[in-house]
């Protein structure tokens, strides 16, 4: 019964932020999963191949400062080094993508070519975290970027970062934990709606 109260109502908080979100071609330029996971939430269409996947935070800054160039090569399938990683890996040019919710290389290709060809250039918002490694230097870099829309999920307040959001309830961690889960096993609001996605959506 819970959880079909929960789903009732996130679905009620999912329609409601629908209605407020003007700018529906929006292309999302993630680091991880936050990404697909508020592109469902919003009834979106996945504008972009940077879906189910990671990017290590030295790489996405060089990946959102270079995009165009970056996308015009191939992806080029890799063996991991790591031994715990059983799912598909490649390089963008110098970029390594973790496709982590794919179970083929074949899969992550698919997916990866047909997303970007429905890429909108001149709507475009890169959000990053503040997981995986990211140091104080990482998210500076990610700041001092000439994007028009950025933000970065941080475990912390960050007054100097202009683009740092904070979520709260991870204070007492190194990063941010995974921001598309629940509060609470009572609450309908998930950790990533410390940030006001659709109004940074609407900014255009």
């Amino acid at each position: 019964m819970l959880v079909k109260l929960k789903t009732l109502f996130r679905t009620a908080y999912n329609f409601f932020n629908r209605i407020r979100l003007k700018n529906t071609d929006v292309t999302l330029i993630a680091s991880n999963c936050n990404g697909c996971c508020i592109l469902h939430d919003l009834g979106l269409k996945f504008n972009s191949p940077f879906v189910n996947l990671w990017v290590e935070p030295s790489d996405f800054i060089k990946l959102c400062e270079n995009l165009k160039d970056y996308l015009q090569y191939d992806l080029v399938f890799i063996t991991p080094a790591e031994k715990e990683i059983t799912y598909p890996v490649a390089l963008l040019k110098d970029i390594k993508l973790y496709f982590q919710h794919y179970s083929s290389e074949e899969e992550a290709s698919l997916a990866w070519n047909r997303r970007k060809g429905r890429i909108n250039f001149d709507n475009l918002y890169f959000l990053f975290t503040d997981r995986d490694g990211c140091t104080k230097q990482n998210l500076l870099d990610f700041d001092q970027l000439n994007l028009k829309h950025k933000a970065v999920l941080c475990h912390k307040p960050y007054p100097d970062i202009e683009s740092a959001v904070y979520i709260k309830g991870f204070e007492s961690e190194s990063c941010v934990g995974m921001c598309m889960r629940y509060r609470s096993r009572f609450s309908i609001r998930k950790y990533y709606d410390d940030f006001d996605y659709v109004a940074w959506f609407n900014q255009t």
